[in-house]
């Protein structure tokens, strides 16, 4: 499933808490990106064609819940990451941020410490 952008800011509001109403999806996320109403709920409606999300009559309104799981979309995101720009493989992306943005302290010992896990058949 494609989600644009703008369509995973509206769905990352919706992973941290749901269901939501519209006008706590709008306040979630519409002053950060400068957004009016309009917009977030053309994202929405967007969002409800393509299955990402439910609606759910709530009286005169409706509350939105995500299908789409988080973890099933940025499996997806990073699986045509690596596809498009490195083959399927992951040593290239690494080495690319390695030279073009350096990796901190932090991310060499998180990188260290997941390669020991796969060496010792934890993952």
């Amino acid at each position: 499933m494609q989600i644009s952008e703008a369509e995973s800011v509206v769905m990352e509001a919706l992973w941290q808490r749901h269901p939501l109403v519209a006008d706590e999806v709008v306040a979630a996320v519409a002053a950060d990106r400068g957004w009016q109403e309009p917009t977030v709920k053309t994202l929405l409606n967007r969002l409800l064609k393509k299955g990402a999300i439910s609606a759910e009559r709530d009286g005169r309104r409706y509350l939105y819940s995500p299908v789409l799981r988080r973890e099933d979309w940025v499996l997806e995101e990073s699986t045509g990451l690596l596809d498009r720009l490195f083959q399927g493989r992951v040593a290239p992306l690494v080495a690319h941020f390695s030279q073009h943005r350096r990796l901190d302290e932090a991310d060499v010992a998180e990188l260290r410490r997941l390669l020991e896990e796969i060496d010792d058949g934890k993952r």
